[in-house]
C-alpha cells in the first residue's frame, strides 16, 4: 500500500510532510532526522490503518452481497419509488428527484457518514428529512446497509408548522366568488364533509344509503379492502346531495380532472376571495377543528375522516378553539338526559341522537 506522506528537508535544516498524490505539506518542526523519521511514521500509520480496515471490511462484504460495496442510494431511491398504491409511487419519485439528494445520489452506501446526512437535513426543510430517513430505514431493511448511518436519537426532530382549517367565513367568500355550479356544491360538500379532495370527486350516487341516511364510501388512498368511512348525513349535506345527480358520478366533470387542476382552480378562487394559506386540503383540517371545538367524540371523527392513528387525527385538529362549558350546567343537561353518548358500530343500529327532555 502507497504511503500517504513522504519527507523532505527545507534549505534551514527542517524536516517538513507531503502527500505524495497532493499539495498538501506541513512543518516537522524538528532538525533531527530520526525524530521527524518517527513522526512521519506515526502519520502514515494513522492514516493507513482507517484505509486498511475499511478494505478488509469491504472484502468481508463482498464475499456476502457481491454488489453490496458499489449499491448507491439511487438505488434504494428507485426501489421505494416503487412501494405503495400509485398515487404514492409518483409522489415519491417526485420528491426523490429533488436537488436536494445529489450529494448522495450515486455515493455508495457503505461510504455514507452521518455527516453526509446532517448536511442534507440541515440545508433543506422536514419534508426532505422525512424522505431521507426512509430511505435509510429502507436499505437496513432490505439488507444493503450493514449497519446504521445516523443512530435513531441522532435524527434531528421534525418540527412542522400546524396546518389551519378554513374558517366559515372564509369558506362563505369562496362560494359567493365560486361561479360554476358544480365547482360551488362540490366546495360545500368538503367543508361539511371533511372528504380528501380525490374522495370527494369520485364519489358516486351509489354512496348515499337514503334508507339509512349514511354517506359511505372508501378512501382511495387507503385501497379497496380498507374500512369504508361512514358519515350520517345531516341536514346541510342531506340539501346539498339533493341537488346533485340522482344517479352515476356526483361532480362528472371534476372527477375527470387531475388533482392539481382542482388544487389550481381552488387557488384561484382563493386569490380572487383574498384568501391565503389555505388549500382543498385545508378542508379536512377545517372539518377536524370544527369537531374538536363543539365536542364531537373522536373516535367519531376519526371514522368520518379515515384515521387510523390517533396521532394523526390529533394533528388535523390542533388549532382548533376548545371552550369549556360550565361544569354544573353540563351536569343538569346530563341529569336531565338531554345529552347522550351514541354508540355506532353498524349500518343496522339506530341513528344517534339526542333525547329530549
Amino acid at each position: 500500500m502507497q504511503l500517504k506522506y513522504r519527507l523532505y528537508r527545507r534549505n534551514n535544516g527542517t524536516f517538513y510532510w507531503q502527500e505524495n498524490n497532493g499539495l498538501k505539506q506541513g512543518s516537522l518542526k524538528t532538525k533531527d532526522k530520526r525524530e521527524a523519521t518517527a513522526l512521519l511514521h506515526a502519520k502514515n500509520e494513522a492514516h493507513r490503518q482507517p484505509t486498511l480496515t475499511l478494505a478488509v471490511g469491504r472484502a468481508y462484504l463482498a464475499a456476502h452481497d457481491p454488489r453490496m460495496i458499489e449499491r448507491t442510494w439511487q438505488a434504494v431511491m428507485v426501489e421505494m419509488a416503487t412501494h405503495g398504491i400509485s398515487t404514492t409511487q409518483e409522489r415519491c419519485a417526485r420528491a426523490l428527484r429533488s436537488k436536494a439528494y445529489d450529494s448522495i445520489r450515486n455515493k455508495p452506501l457503505v461510504e455514507t457518514t452521518g455527516e453526509d446526512f446532517l448536511t442534507i437535513m440541515h440545508a433543506n426543510g422536514n419534508c426532505v428529512g422525512h424522505y431521507l430517513r426512509r430511505l435509510h430505514n429502507l436499505a437496513i431493511n432490505l439488507g444493503w446497509l450493514a449497519w446504521p448511518v445516523l443512530a435513531k436519537a441522532a435524527w434531528p426532530k421534525i418540527r412542522s408548522h400546524s396546518k389551519r382549517g378554513i374558517t366559515p367565513e372564509e369558506h362563505a367568500k369562496i362560494i359567493a366568488c365560486e361561479r360554476n355550479v358544480e365547482r360551488r356544491a362540490y366546495y360545500e360538500l368538503l367543508y361539511e364533509t371533511g372528504a380528501a379532495q380525490t374522495d370527494a370527486a369520485n364519489l358516486n350516487a351509489k354512496h348515499i344509503d337514503w334508507r339509512t341516511g349514511v354517506l359511505v364510501y372508501r378512501r382511495k388512498k387507503l385501497g379497496p379492502t380498507s374500512e369504508p368511512a361512514r358519515l350520517t348525513i345531516g341536514k346541510r349535506l342531506r340539501e346539498l346531495l339533493q341537488e346533485l345527480p340522482k344517479t352515476g358520478d356526483l361532480f362528472p366533470t371534476i372527477k375527470g380532472q387531475s388533482a392539481n387542476h382542482r388544487a389550481a382552480e381552488f387557488r384561484r378562487r382563493c386569490r380572487v376571495a383574498g384568501i391565503q394559506g389555505v388549500s382543498l386540503h385545508s378542508y379536512r383540517h377545517s372539518w377536524a377543528q370544527r369537531a374538536k371545538a363543539c365536542g364531537y367524540p373522536q373516535r367519531f371523527a376519526q371514522e368520518a375522516l379515515g384515521h387510523g392513528s390517533r396521532a394523526v387525527h390529533e394533528a388535523y385538529a390542533r388549532g382548533a378553539t376548545v371552550i369549556c362549558p360550565a361544569l354544573d350546567e353540563y351536569e343538569d343537561l346530563s341529569a336531565r338526559k338531554l345529552i347522550a353518548m351514541p354508540l355506532r358500530t353498524t349500518l343496522d343500529d339506530a341513528r344517534p341522537s339526542c333525547l329530549s327532555a
